[in-house]
């Protein structure tokens, strides 16, 4: 494919931190934590690195990473595009490598929300008049539409659709209980998902993530050096963003069952990667499950259930950890937590470690195994924004060859 970075970068290392509410560390400490680990786990040190982009919601400058890394003078892009931002770091990095202006960088992400005095996401953060035509709302209200619509379209009775959406958040929990560095690290039972208190209806409690501290990094060099330096390193095989129109609110052919947006950058990606039947071949994926319903809704945008028959999958563990296709395998957004900032990345070190055959690494103790047996391909996704208007990322990673 003309352009296509399949196979042109590899990942040489990755780091992460524990996600939470982290009052024992600043931002600086999450970085210099992150990448410090992914630097220690590619076997470089920080003297190797020729450019970072940094993807935060804070700050304004590059400053923000030089300074607590000790790294001035060096080039340091800031990165910044919603919930997309971690991805749009690590694939700005990653195209610097394909070009050939650099063969050793840095993607690093972090955000630190639980210090600022406030709670939960905003509102958008309009600066005032626009052409856009924007409604003013809550992100829980506007993912309640993908709820309610979709429940009406294809004639579930509430009932039925809570039940869907609680086992998606159920099995989130089942898999972050087993992540050491998850921010909720306890089980949930599905009747107390179902019937907790209403957020936006039919959002409960449980439907909705964890806004968390945390940071993660990627080490990204040319697939000659991985090579010479690791045994498996993992390979990039797509990177695609999409940004929606925001027409959702104003136009009337907008259904609230789908995002077009997600449709557009899978395609592209899948085209990238050569894949032909996600279903079949995708081994593993973390989507962004801001909110359970997304995640549902998510599947049938990247062709991993039929339209309309989500429901089938999400109630026959096709999605679960021992299922044929595991989604969030580390709890995702849901119970590992949402530092918007770093939350791409996150998903990404995932992939890595499960491709690895390391995800037992970051195993809590007396939990079962919640590494995969064999995958090939992960697949991360990101929505920044809303359903009416948003900015997405779809990415492909996997082993040589696949």
């Amino acid at each position: 494919m003309p352009g296509s970075i399949r196979d042109r970068v590899a990942i040489l290392g990755m780091g992460c931190t524990r996600f939470g509410e982290r009052w024992d560390a600043s931002a600086a400490d999450l970085l210099v934590d992150s990448a410090y680990k992914a630097f220690e786990d590619a076997g470089i040190g920080p003297e190797e690195i020729q450019a970072a982009w940094l993807g935060t919601t804070t700050g304004s400058t590059g400053m923000v990473l030089s300074e607590p890394l000790r790294l001035p003078y060096l080039p340091i892009t800031r990165c910044e595009n919603a919930c997309a931002t971690a991805s749009d770091a690590f694939r700005n990095a990653c195209y610097a490598v394909a070009a050939g202006i650099y063969d050793m960088v840095l993607a690093i992400g972090v955000d630190k929300f639980k210090d600022s005095g406030i709670s939960g996401l905003g509102d958008g953060g309009s600066p005032g008049p626009s052409h856009a035509m924007v409604a003013e709302s809550t992100p829980p209200r506007q993912f309640a539409m993908l709820a309610t619509t979709y429940f009406n379209r294809y004639g579930l009775s509430y009932e039925e659709g809570k039940h869907m959406i609680g086992r998606v958040s159920w099995k989130s929990h089942q898999n972050g209980v087993r992540n050491k560095n998850a921010h909720f690290q306890q089980p949930v039972d599905l009747d107390t998902i179902i019937n907790a208190p209403m957020v936006a209806w039919p959002l409960g409690l449980y439907d909705c993530c964890g806004v968390s501290d945390g940071s993660a990094a990627a080490i990204i060099t040319t697939p000659e050096i991985a090579k010479a330096r690791k045994k498996d390193p993992v390979f990039v095989k797509a990177l695609q963003i999409a940004m929606a129109p925001r027409d959702g609110n104003f136009n009337t052919n907008f259904d609230f069952l789908h995002v077009e947006a997600t449709v557009r950058a899978a395609e592209r990606a899948y085209e990238e990667a050569g894949i032909k039947n996600p279903r079949e071949e995708i081994s593993m994926a973390e989507v962004h499950d801001c909110f359970s319903i997304t995640e549902a809704v998510t599947m049938e945008d990247l062709r991993f259930s039929p339209r309309g028959k989500v429901r089938d999958d999400i109630e026959n563990g096709f999605f679960d950890l021992d299922g044929k296709l595991p989604v969030q395998v580390d709890g995702g957004l849901k119970c590992f937590g949402h530092p918007i900032g770093a939350s791409g990345l996150r998903m990404l070190y995932e992939m890595y470690l499960q491709l690895q055959g390391r995800a037992d690494e970051l195993l809590n103790p007396g939990y079962p195994s919640r590494q995969l047996p064999n995958p090939k391909l992960g697949l991360t996704h990101n929505l920044g924004g809303s359903p009416d208007g948003c900015a997405i990322f779809v990415g492909i990673v996997g082993l040589e060859g696949a």
